[in-house]
């Protein structure tokens, strides 16, 4: 009869029944040992984990330097991008200046470096005599307070309080920081302005091709080597002595780049030399993470008053 897995011979004799259980567990053993797959040895364990450490390696190299050349260049990107809208604004305001008002400090202690300009907002030719049936609004730069005709009209938007500047040459008693050959505007017409000055004259001398230039106020432009930054300053009062600190430009200005490490050589101005224009050069370095990103970028000023 049949017992769970094997046989059992009734009445057979016991030898008999011992060979034949052990006939019945050879052929389990082998059939388990034919249908069972067989382990790994601790050195083809090593081997295998030495193996796979190696092409993961390998695998890394090849997968990790693109990402790495991917970040170095939107890094780059980034930094030129940067460098580059800053010089853009500064060049763009700089060619705006009144002639003979770029100043630079020049202390090689001070860790800021900063460039002034008078920004105009436009500019034009003032009539100077009659016409010749007796006609017209001549300016007398003689008096106090007077009123002129704009030859040609009025180019661009003109605000009240801004400054009238004629023949601004820097020199003595021909600088407009000083107040010397400005007056506030009090009136603005389609072709005229008005202006009153404390006292007369209003203007020291007349410019030689009747030129004048609306002045609408200072800008700076202050590179700071402790932090590392560049920022534009505006809407501070004109100052005789070119202000450099936070306080004496009216706040903390705004911020045109950071991680800038050339303060000390950011801009340089060559006025000319009695020349019809003077050149303004900028230069720009910014550094970040091990890269460096430099830029130089040079501006034309007008210095005929």
């Amino acid at each position: 009869m049949r017992k769970g897995s094997y046989t059992t011979f009734v009445g057979a004799p016991q030898g008999a029944i011992l060979r034949a259980h052990q006939r019945h567990y050879r052929a389990l053993r082998r059939s388990y040992e034919g249908s069972s797959q067989r382990g790994f040895t601790l050195i083809e364990m090593v081997i295998v984990i030495t193996m796979l450490g190696a092409l993961l390696a390998l695998g890394g190299v090849f997968i990790v330097q693109p990402f790495e050349a991917y970040e170095d260049v939107a890094r780059r990107a980034r930094l030129v991008d940067v460098a580059e809208t800053a010089m853009m604004r500064m060049t763009r305001e700089t060619r705006m200046a009144l002639p003979n008002s770029v100043r630079i400090t020049s202390s090689s202690s001070d860790p800021r470096h900063a460039l002034e300009f008078l920004a105009t907002a436009t500019g034009g030719r003032y009539r100077q005599q009659v016409d010749d049936t007796g006609a017209g609004d001549p300016l007398d730069r003689t008096l106090a307070a007077d009123s002129f005709d704009v030859l040609g009209g009025l180019q661009g938007a003109v605000a009240v309080g801004s400054q009238l500047v004629i023949y601004n040459t820097g020199d003595l008693g021909l600088d407009a920081y000083k107040g010397d050959n400005s007056a506030p505007i009090t009136g603005v017409g389609a072709a005229s302005l008005s202006f009153a000055k404390g006292s007369a004259p209003a203007f020291p001398a007349d410019s030689p091709q009747a030129r004048f230039y609306v002045v609408t106020g200072p800008v700076s432009f202050v590179c700071d080597a402790d932090s590392g930054t560049l920022r534009r300053y505006a809407g501070y009062p004109i100052q005789a002595t070119q202000p450099v600190s936070d306080a004496a430009l009216g706040g903390a200005g705004a911020l045109l780049a950071d991680n800038v490490s050339n303060c000390g050589t950011a801009f340089t101005y060559n006025d000319g030399g009695g020349s019809r224009n003077g050149l303004v050069t900028f230069r720009l370095t910014i550094t970040e993470d091990g890269e460096r990103v430099s830029l130089l970028q040079q501006a034309h000023v007008l210095n005929i008053p």
